[in-house]
């Protein structure tokens, strides 16, 4: 949980938002076709609806910031690291302007990777 002292009180930001944030913009990167769960079911990833997007994401915080673990399907075809990079930078960036916190870390784990036209099988 994220804490912001103000002159007339506190805002806490739990992590379930910061998740969610993380999510929204996860999606907006591009080569990420989509969220995965944290753990493999049969050694198969399993890509996550709209609405489930923070069971791929973990929030950690550590002396007042926070570490972001990403679990994430990427497209074939695409520069793992490239897309990995871009990644790590637009959460980075959404969480610090919008969420106002400080993110120590984001580590991507790609669970999967899958052809985009594949994307609801």
């Amino acid at each position: 949980m994220s804490k912001e002292k103000l002159s007339l009180g506190q805002i806490h930001i739990s992590n379930d938002v910061l998740a969610d944030m993380a999510g929204f913009a996860t999606l907006e990167c591009y080569g990420v076709v989509g969220m995965a769960s944290p753990g493999l079911k049969a050694g198969v990833a399993q890509l996550l609806t709209r609405d489930r997007l923070k069971r791929g994401i973990r929030i950690t915080p550590t002396n007042g910031e926070i570490k972001v673990d990403h679990y994430v399907i990427i497209e074939y075809g695409v520069n793992l690291s490239e897309v990995a990079h871009n990644l790590v930078n637009q959460v980075k960036y959404t969480l610090e302007k919008f969420a106002g916190v400080k993110v120590a870390n984001v580590e991507v784990h790609v669970q999967g990777v899958r052809d985009k036209r594949e994307k609801g099988k």
